[in-house]
């Protein structure tokens, strides 16, 4: 190679670190409360027109206008506030502008007995919910524990529905049960072409998930499930029809119990488990519902996964490879305002809406400054 050759693949090779450096760079940040003194706020969506819906676990629906009005649009009778149930998640259809449809997910009584089920419901006008319609139901609950549900609609238009396995121990790896999975289904509930295949449930989409409190979609339109571990190794998982994420908590001899000694993604019991794209390792962190980012204000963020982090006490944001499959860089931020439960992406704004974990909880709104 000649003297200039060499020079100016140096020169090359100078512009593209430089260029990796500046993607890594993380912004500053703006936070400001936008609705205060609520009771356990669990998820938030946005309409078309930029109202909030949001979830209190114990029970309300509830939507903060785009004037900064505070409404209750319904509190389900049949909603049982236990464990770690109640209200949970909440998802706006994507053609909520001609059908005033979103979805909510929560433990109920309706039955008779107890179950976690995902309900379709109309907004009328900005006063309450009509028109209840359960489209999914008798997803397992024992006491409560791991009752974890985040509805999310895909860029394919399907509802995706996390799910945690009510730490019975035969529900993860069972193909019937619709604990411990992720969900893929239409506006009324069924299943899709492309979930996994027989002898599933057509609803399942993928299994052997522990306790999935987030899903969330790439600008790519991949899929990535975030579940927490046990006393280690909470997950990020890359989703893909049929998948097995190898959690198995049937003790190896012995009675059937709940063994939590056993691996997030058992290997040795299930060959084919898919591994983890990221992992907390040892100890866990708790993280929750989360969403990527986008936008080229936000800079090396754009394009990451930002988590809420509950037991920790922060936003973990995680930049991913080309490919999706690792994490290439993370960062710690806003650690000062206790347990976060969920990121949510405002979808026309720019900003990113975190909700608080308390009574009384929060929401707040990050801007890149």
């Amino acid at each position: 190679m000649t003297p200039r050759r060499l020079l100016a693949l140096v020169l090359t090779l100078l512009v593209v670190a430089a260029g990796l450096a500046a993607c890594a760079v993380p912004p500053n940040l703006t936070v400001a409360t936008v609705a205060s003194g609520l009771h356990r706020p669990w998820d938030l969506a946005f309409t078309p027109s930029g109202a909030m819906v949001f979830t209190e676990r114990g029970g309300a629906i509830r939507l903060l206008t785009t004037g900064g009005t505070l409404r209750t649009l319904a509190s389900p009778a049949d909603v049982v506030a236990q464990g770690e149930g109640g209200m949970l998640g909440v998802a706006v259809d994507p053609g909520f502008s001609t059908n005033r449809r979103i979805y909510t997910c929560f433990m109920s009584n309706r039955s008779g007995a107890l179950d976690v089920r995902v309900v379709r419901w109309r907004m009328a006008g900005v006063e309450s919910l009509t028109d209840r319609t359960d489209i999914v139901t008798g997803l397992p609950v024992s006491t409560g524990r791991h009752s974890g549900c985040r509805p999310r609609f895909g860029p394919d238009g399907r509802l995706w529905i996390g799910t945690g396995d009510a730490a019975m121990p035969t529900v993860p790896q069972d193909p019937r049960s619709l604990g411990g999975k992720v969900l893929r289904v239409d506006t009324n509930g069924a299943g899709v072409p492309g979930n996994a295949p027989a002898p599933f449930d057509p609803r399942i989409y993928s299994y052997g998930h522990r306790n999935v409190q987030g899903v969330a979609f790439s600008a790519e339109g991949r899929a990535y499930s975030i579940e927490h571990g046990t006393g280690r190794d909470d997950e990020v998982n890359r989703l893909v029809a049929g998948g097995n994420y190898g959690w198995d908590p049937r003790p190896l001899s012995g009675p059937l119990s709940y063994d939590e000694s056993r691996p997030m993604t058992d290997k040795a019991r299930h060959p084919a488990a898919r591994a983890a794209v990221w992992s907390s390792g040892d100890p866990t962190i708790a993280p929750s519902g989360g969403a990527f980012i986008s936008g080229s204000a936000w800079k090396g963020w754009d394009k990451a996964l930002a988590m809420a982090v509950l037991k920790d006490h922060h936003l973990r944001v995680l930049q991913l490879n080309a490919d999706g499959t690792a994490v290439s860089t993370q960062w710690v931020r806003i650690s000062d305002r206790g347990r976060l439960r969920v990121a949510v992406m405002h979808p026309t704004n720019g900003s990113l809406y975190l909700v608080t974990d308390a009574d009384p909880g929060s929401i707040l709104r990050v801007r890149p400054s």
